[in-house]
Order: C-alpha cells, then structure tokens, then sequence
C-alpha cells in the first residue's frame, strides 16, 4: 500500500491536553508525528445555579448539550439525567452522553448550532436547559428565544485561553484548530509556525483563523475528528 499522505508530517493539535490524546493516537497511526501544544484549558466551575437546575429537571423540555465538556459538567454533579428530551450538537457529544447511559433524541445531520435550531421546530412555549461555555456563541439561545422558547444558559465551564508563550515547536506541516478559542489561544502564545499549513475543524473556526490574518489550507467537510483528519490527509495529498 502506498504510504498515508501524512507519513512523516509534524502535526500541532491545539485541543486541551485531555482532549488531544484520542487525536493524537489517530495521527500516529496514519505515520504522522502529533505535537500537543494546547491553546485552551477547561475549567470546572461547579456552579450552585446548576446543581438547582439539575434537582428541577422535570421543569425543562430539553436539556441541550453543545460539547463534551457539557457534559463532564453536569455528570460532575448528577448521577444520571431524566425527565426532558436531550439533544447533542455532534456526535463527539452524542459519545460522551452514551457514556454515561443517555441516548441523545435529537442529533443532528450537521454539528452547529444552526442546525440544531432548524432540527427542533417549533419550540414555542418550551423551556430549555443549555449547560455550555462561558464564552460559547450566542446563536443557540438567541434562535431559540426568537422561536419563543424560554432559555436558561448556565455557564457550567470556563474555557480559558493558554496565552503564555510557548516553547518552540520545531518544524511544523500543519496546525489544526477545533474552536475559535483554540485560534486566539495558540496566536496568543506565538505566530504560526512558518510554512504550517492552516487546517479548521468547521466554518467557525475557519473564519476565526481568517480574522487573525491565516491562511486556511482547509476546512472539514463533517465537523468532526474523523472530518478533520480527513482534511489534512487531502490537504497533504494535494502537495
């Protein structure tokens, strides 16, 4: 078999450390060499606002999660959950829920919030639990509340930005970005890295690194690992 377009390419995976590892493994089995330098850190807040939310779940038609690290938050402080209806925005987050025996009613075909709103129809009257970010989009809330629903967004993690310098990288092929955060994070440490391409997990992300003055070699088609990994192997081929 021909060698993987990514045998030999030093790849930057700019998630929090946790979340690099899975990624990590997949591009060393593809022959590329991973180097982790996350640009982001989660941290757990634990609010008291939460946990009075979860003891009221019967309140809620949905509960809406929009990442992984929504749901560590609320099984942090919940055994199991039931009573609303439960969508996830991926199916990275669909996983984690499974994980922790919820079976998700609503995933849908493409991981944004748009089209969450646009697979909920009508939501007049409903109320809705989103456990998410301190910094997460609007676009969630603001589409569900102009439908007519009833939000309560908690802020159930902080994403915080690793801004310190970082070490040096040595030669790098290509940086691959999940977030927007992720974007700003790894600038904020240093300029990219000469000659890296520029690889964005979705279209968000794609127009954050554009703000920032990159050059995006490629976006994935599916907003996922499996769509990014996908990218960088066509990215590569194309050279």
């Amino acid at each position: 078999m021909p060698p993987s377009p990514l045998a030999g390419r030093r790849i930057v995976i700019t998630r929090p450390e946790a979340d690099a590892t899975r990624l990590a493994g997949r591009l060393r089995g593809l022959g590329a060499v991973p180097i982790v330098a996350p640009a982001i850190r989660i941290e757990f807040t634990d609010p008291p606002e939460l946990d009075r939310a979860l003891a009221s779940l019967g309140a809620y038609h949905w509960i809406v999660f929009t990442s992984r690290s929504g749901v560590e938050a609320v099984f942090r402080r919940a055994r199991s959950i039931a009573g609303p209806k439960v969508a996830a925005i991926g199916p990275a987050t669909a996983a984690a829920l499974h994980a922790n025996g919820v079976d998700p009613d609503l995933v849908p075909s493409e991981y944004v919030a748009e089209a969450i709103l646009d697979a909920l129809g009508d939501v007049r009257g409903l109320r809705f639990l989103l456990p998410r970010a301190d910094i997460a989009r609007e676009a969630l809330v603001e589409g569900l509340e102009g439908r007519g629903a009833e939000v309560h967004q908690i802020a159930a993690y902080r994403t915080r930005e690793v801004s310190v310098p970082r070490a040096d990288l040595g030669p790098v092929d290509a940086v691959t970005f999940t977030s927007s955060s992720t974007v700003r994070g790894f600038l904020a440490g240093g300029p990219l890295p000469d000659g890296a391409l520029v690889v964005c997990i979705g279209p968000i992300t794609a127009h954050t690194a554009r703000e920032h003055g990159l050059d995006v070699a490629a976006v994935a088609e599916h907003y996922t690992e499996d769509g990014l990994i996908a990218a960088l192997t066509a990215a590569f081929a194309r050279r």
